[in-house]
């Protein structure tokens, strides 16, 4: 087991603690309260907080998940800088200077507020357009944006650890490596290549979703940042204030969940209604096809019987008109008798 050296004397003030107060006026917490520690931990990292206060307190911490990330040896690291530190207004996305070369912001988000691409390629595009007027191109810092999402952006392709860059879609040709978007899916960390896990990725997954300081202190024993980072979130977690703001953030995404849910349960009640719709359109369809087919049946009965009509018409006519002729022809030979024999008595 790995304990570092550097826990105790690492941590800066944090600036967003009010009344002057920082981290070092809380209590001293020593190794050993916290490998002693047991039980629920009250926030972990996937409270956007906690994944604040963490990175913000402890520099070390921020290197260590940034080498992780971007796959750098620690000795290619020369400077990690917060550049929008929380102070009072704040917003808890974070913005890094590595390097003086490459701005980074960070952002853990557990809420699936379904913009999250529209959202990324912003802040992504605003990190990147920093240029004052009058300065080279050649001089713009590449930007990468990291977003942490305990949810699954493409259902379709689930994937643990995915980086998305500038490139031509027919032949992948490269564009640019100024712009990156990468995204850890918190949820499928068993997705987890061996290039993750070669590089402590899924181990820090695994970190930011611990619910107990027993799963915290197994990681911690594995690696000196990480061992940094469980030993800064157990400090942060004895602070009130941090509790406090913690707690406040959970409150906002549970009513940002009971809003979710709401908005799932009325999705499922329009979608319901629209399939009532259309089966009711559909049941009025076939009803609408089986009154066209009796009035077409009624129809073709109807001409059946006209026929039928004319024919038997045709043959009264014919009837009458042969019993016509015969009725003639009975008195053309009845006159022809009467004249036959009238004759016969004019003879006489």
């Amino acid at each position: 087991m790995k304990h570092s050296s550097h826990s105790e004397n690492n941590y800066s003030a944090l600036s967003f603690v009010p009344d002057h107060q920082t981290m070092s006026d809380a209590p001293p917490i020593n190794n050993y309260t916290f490998w002693n520690a047991s039980g629920q931990i009250p926030y972990n990292m996937t409270n956007d907080y906690m994944f604040r206060a963490v990175l913000q307190s402890n520099n070390r911490v921020l290197r260590g998940l940034i080498c992780s990330l971007l796959h750098l040896s620690e000795q290619k690291v020369i400077s990690v800088e917060i550049t929008n530190p929380i102070i009072k207004e704040f917003r808890l996305d974070i913005n890094v200077n590595l390097n003086n070369r490459t701005l980074i912001n960070l952002e853990m988000q557990i809420a699936n507020k379904l913009n999250w691409r529209e959202r990324s390629v912003m802040y992504l595009c605003r990190s990147f357009d920093h240029l004052s007027h009058g300065q080279n191109y050649s001089e713009a810092k590449s930007a990468i944006h990291i977003g942490f999402l305990d949810y699954t952006l493409f259902k379709e392709r689930p994937e643990f650890y995915a980086s998305y860059k500038l490139i031509n879609v027919k032949n992948r040709q490269k564009y640019s490596d100024s712009l990156t978007l990468n995204v850890v899916d918190l949820s499928r960390i068993d997705l987890a290549t061996e290039e993750d896990k070669k590089y402590h990725i899924h181990e820090w997954a695994l970190l930011f979703k611990s619910t107990t300081w027993e799963e915290i202190k197994m990681l911690a024993s594995k690696d000196e940042y990480l061992q940094e980072a469980s030993e800064t979130m157990f400090r942060m977690s004895a602070d009130d204030l941090v509790r406090k703001r913690c707690r406040d953030r959970e409150e906002y995404y549970q009513d940002l969940r009971n809003y979710e849910r709401k908005i799932e349960l009325d999705q499922i009640e329009h979608e319901q209604d629209i399939l009532s719709y259309k089966q009711k359109i559909e049941q009025d369809r076939l009803e609408h096809e089986q009154d066209i087919r009796s009035y077409e049946q009624k129809i073709e009965q109807n001409r059946l019987e006209h026929e039928q009509d004319i024919r038997s018409y045709e043959q009264k006519i014919e009837q009458d008109r042969l019993e016509h002729e015969q009725a003639i022809a009975e008195k053309d030979a009845l006159i022809q008798q009467l004249l036959a024999e009238n004759e016969a008595l004019k003879k006489q």
